[in-house]
Parts: C-alpha cells; structure tokens; sequence
C-alpha cells in the first residue's frame, strides 16, 4: 500500500517538474501542386532483334569435298575474299573435256563453212544444183550449232570450276562456320553467314495506331515525319548513334494488330551484329497532357485515387484514369482532373478522407 502513494508521488513530481504540459497532436504538412497541362516527350519502347542489311547465306552451288576452310568465325571479311574451297579435280576434267569437244565443233563448223561457200559459188556458175546448194547450207547451220552448244558446255564447265572457290559477296563478318576440311558438301549445305554490317536493321513490331498519330502526312513522306530512335542492349546500356526507322510493312499482322518495322543504324566500327536482342526506344512528343508524380496516386484495387484538396484545405479522393509513358517517376492523367486542380503529392498514402491538410 506504501508503495502504491510512492509511485503516485513520483509521478506527480514528475508532472510538476514538467510544468504540467499534456502533449499535444502534431499535424504534419503535405506537399501539394496544381495541376496544369505540358507538352512531354514519351519514349515508346519495344523488343527488336539486330540483323545486318545484307546478311547473306553462304551455301555451294556445285557437290564435293572441301578442301579448305579460309576464314574463322567473327572474321572481318570483304568483298570478293576467299572463304572456302572445294576439291576442283572432277571440275577442271569436265572443263577440259567441254573445251575439247569445243574444238572439235569449231573445226567441223568451219569445214562446212568451206563445203557451202564453194557449193554457192558453183551454183551461181550453174555447175552445181540448187539441192546441193540447199543441202550444204543446211549442214553448215547444223555445225554453227553444235558450235554453239559446245560453246556453252564450256562456259558451263568454266563457271562449275569458279563455283570450287567460294568468295565473299558483300563486305561483313563471318557467322558460325558448321563445316570443316575433308566434309563432303553438296548444294544447299550451310557452310556460314556474311554478315553485312556497315549497317544493321532493328526489327521490331509497333502498333498501327501509333504510326497514323505521328505521321499524318501522305503514305510516300510519314516515315520522315518519325523521329531518331535509340538501341539499348539487354544490359541496359545504350548505343552511342541514333537510328531511323527505315521500312514498316504494308500489312497489319491480323493476330497481333501491329505492322513490323525496320530502324536503321550506322554501324561503323562493327559493334552492331546480327541476332543481337535489345529495345529500340522511339520518343513520341505529346501535347497538352497533364502529368502527376506516381507518389501522388494512390492504387486501391483495381482503382487508381488522387487526393484533390478542397476550398476547405481538406484532402478528398478522386477516382482517376492514367497512363505510364515508362517515366520512372510520373504519370499521364486523362481523366479524373481539371487544370487548376490541387492535389496532393508526398504523403498521399497517409491521407484519409476529409482530412485537413495544411499548406
């Protein structure tokens, strides 16, 4: 009992040396903006796959072994350099044997030449009949044109040999190489990709209502009314040159309601190379909208809330509608505001209705 009058003598000690203050409810301050309308420039993002612009696929147009491999996968290649060869044995024996029977054409060409020539003559001096005359003209014809086909046996031969060395045809960098020396190799066989990186397309999708917004101009001029875009690789770091976009498709994907697009990028140094996944980022400007810190929007459900303050200096929630433009930190507003209206932004989420906030 004695110590219950102790703990409440302290306790009153205590309150005197206080000077007997109760203390009192602090309220805290919130921040608040008006709401006004801007013009932001909205970057669109979407997936693309790098592709050189003239990747070309390296296959042999004649069978045999190959003989040798000259070039290494990622090499630097130009036009015209020697990446593989085939054995040319079977292919130099055709072209002799073409040649040969050539020959022997050409000189029986030129016999009947002589037989008709002299036949012609005679029969002008009406020694000869005109059916000899007829016959040796028909016979030279012949000749010409077996001449003529030997002449293509040859050429055929010739261009059967050049297919044996297989160059580069545009200037690029060597994909995988799947073959090695000594593989037998017939036509169709994938032997390697020259990728044609002077410059790489960005292949993406993009909606069709986006592209009619932009560009309203005629067909022949939109895609110069679109502006630079950007390359960010999957690391998130970006590429140092801008590209444009170069070619959509004339059709709309019925599946997915979108038309596939090409941006162009200069790829001088050769960092750029074919298969490479990464975004090609657009910015889109956009006029006349109104933008809210995403702090200041408060997600209950599926709804999205402002606290709007009122001529009282307390905080009511207003349903409103959004949009994310991948800012980091802002929203676009498309309904539920009015320009002049002043919302609350930091604190938003401590707020209960009708609340008093001050300024």
């Amino acid at each position: 009992m004695k110590n219950k009058h102790l703990y409440f003598l302290l306790a009153a000690a205590l309150l005197t040396g206080c000077g007997g203050d109760v203390p009192q409810a602090v309220q805290t301050s919130y921040q608040t903006m008006t709401i006004s309308k801007s013009d932001i420039s909205v970057p669109l993002k979407y997936s693309a796959t790098l592709k050189g612009t003239s990747d070309v696929t390296i296959t042999p147009q004649v069978s045999g072994q190959l003989m040798e491999v000259c070039i290494t996968e990622g090499q630097q290649v130009k036009k015209g350099d020697v990446l593989f060869r085939i054995d040319s044995r079977n292919a130099e024996l055709e072209l002799e044997s073409a040649e040969a029977n050539l020959l022997a054409a050409l000189a029986q060409e030129s016999s009947a030449k002589l037989e008709y020539e002299s036949n012609k003559n005679l029969y002008e001096k009406k020694i000869v009949s005109k059916y000899l005359l007829d016959n040796a003209e028909n016979q030279y014809k012949q000749a010409q044109a077996s001449a003529a086909q030997a002449r293509a046996a040859a050429n055929r031969a010739r261009v059967n040999l050049g297919f044996c060395t297989i160059t580069s045809p545009v200037n690029g960098v060597i994909g995988s190489i799947p073959v090695y020396a000594g593989d037998q190799v017939s036509l169709g066989t994938y032997l390697t990709m020259v990728s044609g990186n002077a410059k790489m397309h960005a292949e993406f999708s993009v909606s069709e209502s986006v592209l009619e917004e932009r560009a309203n101009g005629e067909a022949d001029d939109s895609l110069d009314n679109l502006p630079d875009v950007t390359f960010f690789f999957k690391n998130g770091s970006e590429y140092p040159l801008k590209g444009r976009i170069t070619s959509v498709t004339g059709t709309v994907d019925r599946t997915t309601g979108t038309l596939t697009c090409k941006a162009t990028f200069p790829n001088p140094d050769g960092g750029l190379y074919s298969g490479v996944q990464g975004m090609v980022v657009i910015p889109f400007d956009v006029q006349d909208v109104m933008v809210v810190p995403q702090n200041a929007v408060v997600r209950l459900q599926s709804k999205s809330l402002v606290y709007k303050v009122g001529a009282d200096s307390c905080a009511y929630s207003t349903i409103v509608e959004t949009v994310n433009f991948s800012s980091e930190r802002d929203l676009i507003v498309t309904k539920g505001l009015e320009v002049g209206d002043v919302i609350v932004t930091e604190g938003a989420n401590n707020l209960v209705e009708g609340q008093r906030v001050l300024f």
